[in-house]
């Protein structure tokens, strides 16, 4: 595989970082299509996934080759979050883990917004589209924490088993110049304040494992995330060269 060298090592992990991210949360989104609860929420999964696709195609743009980065490269070259990547589950589950990731995608994209690296444009931009995204998030998160006695345990199972995968969230990424401290502080405040809301118990588990903190930033990734990407690069990977 070969890829245009970015500028510097520094925007490369940077942009990989966010740009699998995108990608990775994208594809697991678009395992909905045709199971989704309602009609309604199928279109807004569907956009969600096309918003976070279309973040993932700039970035990736800035490396090298989108295509070649998406299907070409094998699991240990991705530099996802392990959050992103865990499998869909119940619809509580899918919604405990787009109100972790969207509300720290906010704030970071926010941060990155008002300051003048290579990242400002698109977080300019983005920033608006996962504006909706958290919100959506949150909004489901009350109804159903806040609904049936089936739906408020559904949705403490789906919040408590995804907390241990939110403070790799928070370990630093060569190439964004971020207050991590004082984005992790944001997001617990927010994320707790929903949770509440929605009459959910904020966990009080670790938010890392010893073997986990950072790991999907240094390729290391879950079970499920292999079955995932043999999926996601099936067809490229058996039709190479071709154009649609």
């Amino acid at each position: 595989m070969t890829t245009t060298p970015a500028k510097d090592a520094a925007l490369t992990t940077a942009a990989l970082a966010l740009g699998d991210d995108a990608l990775v949360l994208s594809h697991r989104l678009g395992e909905w299509a045709g199971h989704a609860p309602v009609l309604e929420e199928e279109v807004a999964l569907a956009n969600i996934a096309l918003d976070l696709l279309g973040q993932a195609r700039v970035l990736l743009s800035m490396v090298g080759d989108e295509d070649e980065l998406a299907y070409l490269r094998e699991e240990r070259a991705f530099r996802n979050l392990q959050l992103v990547e865990q499998p869909n589950g119940d619809f509580a589950h899918t919604i405990a883990r787009q109100l972790y990731f969207s509300t720290y995608q906010h704030l970071l994209h926010t941060e990155l917004a008002a300051g003048e690296g290579p990242f400002a444009p698109l977080a300019a931009k983005a920033v608006k589209e996962v504006a909706y995204h958290r919100d959506h998030a949150e909004q489901w998160t009350l109804r159903l924490g806040d609904g049936t006695d089936e739906s408020h345990a559904r949705m403490q199972r789906a919040v408590d088993a995804l907390w241990r995968h939110t403070g790799e969230m928070f370990q630093p990424v060569e190439g964004l110049d971020v207050d991590w401290t004082g984005l992790e502080a944001a997001w617990l405040e927010r994320v707790g304040e929903v949770l509440r809301r929605a009459t959910l118990t904020v966990p009080e588990g670790p938010r890392t494992g010893a073997w986990a903190a950072g790991a999907g930033r240094q390729g290391l990734h879950t079970e499920p995330f292999g079955r995932m990407l043999a999926e996601m690069q099936h067809l490229h990977r058996s039709h190479p060269g071709a154009a649609w």
